[in-house]
């Protein structure tokens, strides 16, 4: 019987070594065709006249005079009068011309008014919202008793706001008809799903419709949708009967493409005596436009506090709708519990390490990761040598400080199809339609495939991102890399033992005898009996009935144990902070990771490096920043919304957890979960260096510095 698993560390060729993406060449060369590189003959290009306006009523809409300018091909009415628009930039009227210039001019041409209505984009104001609803409440064994009787305590107030999911390529597509197929070239995450999206909207038969998407400039979880512009664009090219192009520039990028929700929370936290976690209140609440929050925040993070009362608040606001960013409400939970607990434990005068590691027994089937973790980052950030109690961060205007974080995630391998076959020239291939959104999808199948096949990466390839392939899951919650690892090795091990079949007589042996390893096809007692790789093809290509390419198909899920969900991940943060001007640097950011079974080390390290540099990020300087009066909001380019650049970044050092104990678990993702810990880190280390909590993340200098004169930091 064939058994489905990932071969021991002593039988792996390749698996978990460094190796370079394979598409890197193209990537640095330029060669690699994004949706927004398509070029189409005869193609068009779409823009959208978008509404000003947070909260509106068109009272009058007259697109006559852009539909006589010469070179508009088509004018679309997606919004007409009377209806009421609720958030700024959502869509009104779609135009196709020649070039975008003149689409541009077509859009300045339409004639449009609107009746202005009362609109409300502050999520944190819940007290004046128009919209608001409980999202989650629940309680478990007696806080009230708790707190009561508890030793220390601590009371504190917690808030990170939306950011935008700034993805280097904007959203959009290239849409061409070919009769009633349409074929869709996409900057996408779901390429699998998007067909049914397009049928559905434009009423044709799922078959009909071809999605491609060769490389993707970013995603972060906004790319899930083929969103109305999407669908205005595969209109308005069955309109004119020409290719369409239409990407979204960069500010309705940054304003409606997505966002993750703001988060806020009043929070209580009580020890006992001996230091260990009692009580826990929370009251939080947040936005992600009209849809709310998205859920509540996991609170309290990671430690599940045996006495917990737990509340959160849903607010709608005339934003659009937040979309999902890398592990969805994980950062904001972890931020306000790893903050609270750090800053219970400066009240209680103890290293935040200790009391951490005082209670992993409340992380449940986490706590031996944690403890595995927690020693290999302390060596590596030396942080028993280094750390000093809250507010002895040095002397001089120049404060040291550490801080550190705890995270989880899930990241079991989502479903998954392929299909791989040994071509006459003997060059394996994988086929699934799975996107690569950056990441090394296409090194990790090829790895996988190599590995099993006995075969060098140059003996095989991988072909991915066209729907026309056999169907692999969206690029979302970190299951790509365990979803496609396991369907291809499930394909690549039935097509070998196809080729055992085939062979197996030509060595004398039965099929169950034979390996493959290092080119060759041998029997596995008697590694001498062997014939090579290309001799193994030969066999079968004089063979009157199997003169075809040998082809198999796997899947994920299936048999036996490939991939498995929940990691745990340590991150430590040192920090410089100048206390005249507000500036916080990172000097050194360590994460110790688990993910199962590494498939490509090199890979996993940079999707780590990945989540730290995002991380610092949204914890230095990302913020939407919305205009109450307006409703707009107002930093939406690269210049006045703050991305780190590679000198805030400092020293990462990254540890991944290999070996007895992770490896049998076969490979869980990786995305997510680095990026969960740094808000949380970097705050508890601004503290420990300048003495107080500065409650909001960003850590701006503005917020440094009022929160040093005693202003709250909220500005």
């Amino acid at each position: 019987m064939v058994e489905y698993t990932w071969p021991p560390e002593e039988k792996r060729s390749i698996l978990g070594d460094r190796i370079s993406r394979l598409d890197g060449p193209v990537k640095v060369t330029g060669a690699a065709e994004y949706s927004f590189d398509v070029r189409r003959p005869g193609m068009l290009h779409g823009k959208i006249l978008r509404c000003p306006h947070a909260h509106a009523r068109i009272t009058r809409l007259d697109v006559s005079a852009a539909r006589e300018m010469p070179g508009v091909r088509a004018v679309r009415v997606i919004q007409d009068e009377g209806s009421e628009i609720r958030w700024a930039l959502d869509e009104v009227v779609s135009v196709a011309a020649d070039t975008e210039e003149l689409a541009r001019d077509a859009v300045r041409a339409v004639e449009i008014e609107y009746e202005v209505l009362p609109h409300f984009v502050d999520g944190e104001n819940k007290d004046e919202a128009f919209e608001s609803s409980p999202a989650g409440s629940r309680t478990e064994g007696d806080p009230d008793a708790a707190f009561e009787a508890a030793v220390h305590r601590h009371r504190g107030y917690y808030g990170l706001p939306s950011v935008s999911h700034n993805c280097l390529e904007a959203h959009g597509q290239v849409c061409e008809w070919n009769g009633d197929r349409l074929t869709v070239w996409a900057s996408t995450q779901v390429v699998s799903s998007m067909p049914n999206q397009y049928a559905d909207a434009l009423e044709i038969p799922a078959s009909n419709v071809r999605v491609i998407s060769q490389h993707i400039g970013g995603g972060f979880g906004s790319k899930f949708s083929a969103d109305r512009w999407g669908i205005e664009c595969a209109r308005l090219a069955r309109e004119t009967n020409r290719p369409v192009k239409l990407m979204l520039e960069r500010e309705p990028e940054l304003t409606v493409a997505g966002d993750r929700p703001s988060s806020y929370a009043e929070v209580e936290v009580a020890a006992d005596g001996d230091g260990k976690l009692v009580a826990w209140r929370s009251s939080s609440w947040g936005s992600g436009g009209l849809a709310g929050s998205r859920g509540a925040p996991p609170l309290p993070y990671v430690f599940e506090v045996p006495n917990r009362r737990i509340d959160h608040l849903s607010v709608v606001t005339n934003v659009a709708s937040a979309r999902a960013w890398r592990a969805p409400n994980h950062p904001q939970g972890c931020f306000i519990t790893l903050s609270a607990l750090e800053d219970l434990a400066a009240e209680m005068d103890v290293d935040p390490y200790d009391l951490l590691w005082d209670n992993l027994d409340l992380t449940g089937r986490l706590e031996p990761i944690y403890r595995d973790e927690l020693p290999i980052a302390e060596e590596l950030m030396g942080w028993k040598k280094r750390w000093t109690p809250r507010g002895e961060g040095g002397k001089g205007p120049i404060k040291r400080g550490l801080g550190l974080g705890v995270h989880t995630w899930g990241g079991r391998g989502h479903r998954s199809n392929c299909q791989v076959t040994i071509h006459p020239d003997g060059v394996a291939e994988a086929r699934l339609a799975s996107q690569d959104i950056g990441t090394g999808t296409r090194t990790v199948i090829a790895i996988a495939l190599a590995e099993t096949l006995g075969l060098p990466l140059s003996k095989v390839r991988v072909s991915i991102g066209d729907s026309v392939y056999p169907a692999s899951g969206g690029s979302g919650g970190s299951t790509t890399v365990g979803g496609v690892s396991s369907s291809t090795r499930r394909a690549a091990v039935n097509v070998r033992e196809q080729l055992f079949q085939e062979v197996a007589p030509h060595l004398e042996a039965e099929p169950e005898e034979l390996e493959l390893a290092e080119g060759t096809v041998r029997v596995r007692a008697e590694p001498d009996r062997s014939i090579t790789w290309e001799e193994a093809i030969g066999f079968l290509a004089g063979h009157p009935v199997t003169n075809i390419p040998l082809s198999a198909s796997g899947s994920n899920p299936g048999p036996g144990q490939l991939t498995d969900s929940g990691v745990g991940g340590v991150q430590m943060a040192e920090v410089r902070v100048d206390t005249e001007t507000g500036i916080v640097r990172v000097e050194k950011m360590v994460a110790v990771q688990d993910c199962g079974l590494v498939v490509d080390e090199k890979t996993a390290i940079s999707q780590v490096h990945g989540g730290l540099i995002m991380g610092i990020s949204y914890a230095l300087s990302e913020e939407k920043i919305l205009d109450p009066v307006t409703g707009r909001m107002l930093n939406t380019d690269f210049e006045s919304y703050k991305i780190a650049g590679y000198g805030e970044v400092g020293e990462l050092v990254v540890h991944m957890m290999t070996g007895e104990g992770y490896d049998e678990r076969g490979v869980i993702g990786l995305g997510e979960p680095p990026v969960i810990s740094p808000g949380a880190a970097i705050s508890n280390a601004v503290a420990n260096a300048i003495g107080v909590r500065v409650p909001y993340l960003p850590l701006t200098p503005r917020r440094i510095l009022d929160t040093l004169a005693g202003r709250g930091g909220r500005s």
